[in-house]
């Protein structure tokens, strides 16, 4: 999937213009906060935000800053992956499980070095997605992807837990969000 068809993919999710008493983003447009709309130099009504500009803030904020665009390159799968979580959660979330999950998958170091946990997609953690890709073989992509799934999924129902009026969102969540 390309990065292009990931935005539309997530825009499609998202909707249009969204107040919710019980989401903490407050205003979105497009699936964009006013948060987010305004540090990318937005200063309309969010009702207002331009389809065009709330497709060049994902690009910019949930694929090529956090390195998602750089995943993509090796494995267009786990980065729509990665890509989606951010869009929900913050990027930084999904680049700290990706990094988790390549070093409990390199047998103690025997497959290639643990890289640093830090939410940092970079050289290090694509050279270790590569090795993990050959090392663990033609399943190692959906097996990735199943557990990036997995932790979204255990995050959702903890929002939840902690923060009663998350469950106005979690049967959306679980339905549109976990593959």
């Amino acid at each position: 999937m390309s990065i292009e068809s990931m935005i539309e993919e997530t825009i499609g999710k998202e909707g249009r213009y969204s107040n919710h008493p019980s989401d903490t983003g407050g205003a979105t447009m497009w699936g964009i906060t006013e948060f987010t709309a305004r540090k990318h130099g937005y200063t309309g009504d969010m009702k207002n935000l331009p389809r065009e500009k709330a497709v060049a803030i994902y690009r910019q904020e949930y694929v090529i800053d956090p390195g998602f665009a750089k995943v993509e390159e090796i494995s267009p799968l786990v980065a729509q992956e990665l890509f989606d979580t951010g869009v929900n959660m913050g990027p930084d979330i999904p680049a700290r499980w990706f990094q988790e999950w390549l070093n409990v998958f390199n047998k103690q170091g025997q497959l290639y070095p643990d890289i640093k946990e830090d939410a940092q997609i970079g050289p290090g953690t694509l050279s270790a997605f590569r090795a993990f890709l050959k090392t663990r073989g033609p399943e190692a992509e959906k097996v990735m992807f199943k557990m990036l799934n997995c932790d979204q999924g255990v995050r959702y129902k903890t929002l939840s837990q902690r923060r009663q009026a998350n469950e106005d969102f979690t049967w959306g969540w679980a339905r549109a969000r976990i593959a």
